[in-house]
């Protein structure tokens, strides 16, 4: 219930006391939210036949004391976890939720978040190809009987992507179902799509109960992204497959054979951490062997975060779980899904584009991209050129072309241009052409840089940079005074393949340092993740506009969404090729063998300014599959070896209780070492100068052998600017398969000089090679200095 001030200041005063009165009486319910509740499984009362039994009762406890006399109805159960997290999820005022957690028997009460989706050339680019008598593809079946959970918006599963065509039956270790639903039945399901499910409880408890006729109450997917994130990870070869004629070819997920199990936890008010945590729940319960998670939201405490408890118990069972870094870049900081037992997976482009050049009135050329499939602008021909910023009554509005914001007697069979922000870039498109525009230029602001995102448009338009756009605006100015007013139009290329340099770190993908523990670099690493094509549902244009009412079987978009499902399919294929490794060791591969050079023998650059990326960037580099297959050294890990580095984190052991479920002793971690000393292939200190004090840390890591039996391996040092590195010992000789050999790592920071307040961010490698395998681990230092 909102009320303004100016409604209040003119209620007659008796009027103004009982709306007072009516605001204090108002339910605390109203003020209600979901929480999470982590219970200790072994504490449920005997008195109690289940477990929900018990939850039910402790919440009617609550409600008599904690809830207003025109509330006595006890808080409903929305979920209730017994695989990953024993526990359950319910709404709860704040002090019926302060009481709950004083209760015997509870671990943690934490508060739900609502997250975000951070939304054909993919496989080759990456080496795979069907062709190659030896591989990752073909030694591990393409990924058959491995099954990836994907925990998004659902799934279009008449999708040829989707056939299960030459399959084996489902594994017999699947426990799973096919949830039916609307338009939905369970037949929908088949050898490929072996289990679909759907978790709404969480949302309607804060929204209501959903409108059906824009929802789908079922697994089906109503927004695209799950379908298009699905069919990246594990789709099968369909021909020919493009999106309104741009990328054709053959359109193939990374793991073709892999089985896929859909868990529809998004809607469209957002995904609830609630659902998210039962989706996690039933995945590991059903037996997948990886989870995709295309999600993201702020960073909080490990404790507090329901995608780092839920994916601590996945990883705890031997389910990797990747996840996408979010889309906040280029900024610093930015990056999500941090913890350490998350693959956190950045963005990197094609070496495809689909170029759309802007051409100005006065010959110049700008460069520019866009799937834009309708009636072109006709060849040879200039169309008068306006920015949009310059023609509205409200100069912010009509500059971001926001709905009802564009004139159109200003508007009318021009070409519009529009600054990037508030709605979708596709939405503003739509704007112009209400307006009667003809077409429309997008332009990054500053914040966006140059990196461009091509959109499947429903108006002639195409995206330029930051730089492009201020080129544009000063020549309207300069030709709007001159007897020549400006001109321009759009030249539509199609696909264009081969492009160098690249791969490049998308401008979008989030970057590090991590916000939460700066110690474990973040991103882990990068793969494809702009304009990338995919299946795509029947009842969503492909601009995903609700007035677009194309149909196309396949979709091209962009987002840290699109590169996590890339490394999904791939861990899904070494757990095939390599059975025993755990979900750290496939990390380890991946990093390890990741590589930092683009296709013109230069550093991977950043799109959004165009020098090199850092690690802070692109983290371990870029996935290499076939490298990943064989990489000889991995640094593996185990719970326990989590649950020391929280005791290293000082977190409490209630802290830790509730992401592990496992009772921490925390005096030996501690002594042990730091939190830098976790077995994990990336190496990052923070240093705190004070004056002309000593900086220098060490780190321990243990190899594990999974090459060839009798091998001695050589380091290499490439140590960051400003410090001296020094390895013991600088050769290890392994003499099996599976023997595991330890090192120390001395750093010492010898030349720095910062001014107060500023801080500095240097990056070298460890590597590790038997002349036959090399064993790469970035080595990062940040030293800072106080104000």
């Amino acid at each position: 219930m909102s009320i303004s001030p100016a409604t209040l200041s003119h209620l007659p005063l008796l009027s103004l006391f009982l709306l007072l009165l009516l605001l204090l009486l108002l339910p605390t319910s109203s003020l209600s939210k979901t929480f999470l509740v982590r219970v200790h499984h072994d504490s449920k009362p005997s008195i109690f036949p289940t477990h929900k039994h018990w939850y039910e009762s402790t919440l009617t406890s609550l409600s008599p004391t904690t809830t207003t006399t025109t509330d006595q109805t006890p808080s409903r159960i929305i979920h209730t976890y017994d695989t990953i997290f024993h526990g359950f999820s319910a709404k709860l005022s704040p002090l019926q939720a302060k009481n709950l957690e004083s209760l015997s028997g509870i671990v943690a009460v934490i508060p739900e978040q609502i997250r975000k989706l951070e939304t054909t050339r993919s496989p080759e680019f990456l080496g795979l190809k069907t062709r190659d008598s030896a591989g990752l593809l073909k030694e591990s079946d393409f990924g058959s009987d491995f099954v990836i959970g994907v925990i998004d918006t659902g799934i279009w599963p008449e999708r040829q992507s989707f056939n299960d065509r030459d399959l084996l039956p489902v594994p017999s270790k699947w426990k799973g179902e096919c949830v039916s639903g609307k338009d939905f039945p369970t037949t929908s399901c088949n050898r490929k799509l072996i289990g679909a499910r759907y978790f709404s409880d969480g949302y309607e408890a804060t929204n209501g109960k959903m409108n059906e006729t824009t929802e789908y109450r079922s697994p089906r997917d109503s927004d695209g992204h799950g379908t298009h994130t699905a069919s990246i990870a594990a789709g099968r070869y369909v021909f020919p497959a493009s999106t309104l004629g741009y990328a054709r070819g053959v359109a193939a997920g990374m793991a073709p054979k892999a089985r896929l199990a859909a868990y529809k936890v998004c809607w469209n008010a957002g995904c609830y951490d609630s659902d998210i945590l039962a989706a996690f729940d039933a995945a590991v319960r059903d037996g997948v062997d990886v989870v995709s998670l295309s999600v993201g939201g702020v960073v909080v405490p490990y404790y507090l975060d329901a995608i780092a408890i839920g994916a601590f118990g996945a990883s705890d069972a031997g389910v990797f779980v990747s996840a996408s870094a979010g889309n906040g870049g280029p900024g610093g900081l930015t990056v999500t899904n941090v913890a350490p037992w998350v693959t956190t997976v950045g963005a990197g482009t094609l070496d495809r584009d689909f170029p759309a050049n802007v051409k100005l009135g006065n010959g110049k050329i700008i460069p520019g991209v866009s799937v834009y499939g309708g009636p072109g602008l006709a060849p040879g021909r200039l169309y008068p050129l306006i920015y949009a910023g310059n023609e509205g009554s409200d100069g912010y509005s009509s500059s971001l072309c926001l709905e009802g914001s564009l004139d159109p007697n200003f508007v009318k069979n021009k070409i519009v241009l529009c600054d990037r922000g508030i709605n979708s870039r596709a939405a503003k498109g739509e704007v112009v052409q209400k307006a009667g525009g003809i077409g429309m230029i997008l332009a990054n602001g500053v914040f966006d840089g140059e990196g461009l995102v091509a959109d499947c448009h429903v108006i002639p338009a195409t995206a330029v940079g930051a730089s492009s756009g201020d080129e544009i605006r000063k020549y309207i100015t300069s030709a709007s005074k001159s007897k020549s007013p400006p001109t321009a139009t759009i030249e539509f290329q199609g696909t264009r393949l081969h492009v160098r340099p690249a791969p490049v770190v998308a401008s979008f993908s989030a970057r590090g340092p991590n916000p939460e523990t700066p110690e474990i670099l973040k991103p882990d690493i990068i793969a494809p993740g702009l304009n990338i094509l995919a299946a795509w549902p029947d009842r969503v244009g492909p601009s995903g506009l609700p007035s677009d009412k194309r149909q196309t079987e396949f979709n091209i978009l962009s987002g840290t969404s699109m590169a996590c499902p890339h490394v999904s399919g791939l861990a899904a294929l070494l757990k095939a090729a390599h059975p025993e490794w755990s979900p750290a060791a496939i990390r380890s591969a991946l990093m390890t063998t990741a590589y930092t050079v683009d296709n013109r023998g230069g550093t991977i650059g950043d799109e959004s300014t165009g020098n090199s990326s850092t690690v802070m960037d692109f983290g371990a580099g870029h996935v290499h599959p076939q490298k990943a297959m064989d990489p000889g050294l991995v640094y593996d890990m185990n719970s326990y070896d989590y649950v020391d580095f929280l005791c290293n984190s000082n977190y409490t052991t209630k802290n830790i209780q509730a992401i592990t479920r496992k009772n921490a002793d925390c005096r030996g971690a501690k002594k042990a070492g730091h939190i830098g000393n976790l077995n994990y292939p990336s190496l990052t200190a923070v240093f705190q100068q004070y004056g002309r004090r000593k900086m220098s840390t060490h780190f321990i890591r243990t190899a594990t052998n999974v090459g060839d039996a009798n091998a001695v391996y050589q380091v290499a040092v490439k140590p960051p600017s400003g410090t001296l590195v020094t390895v013991e010992p600088e050769k290890l000789v392994f003499r099996r398969v599976g023997q595991r050999l330890s090192f120390l790592v001395r750093v010492e920071a010898v030349k720095v000089k910062l001014s107060p307040g500023s801080s500095s961010t240097k990056s070298g490698s460890i590597i590790w090679s038997d002349g036959k395998h090399v064993v790469t681990s970035p080595l990062v230092i940040t030293m800072q200095t106080p104000l």
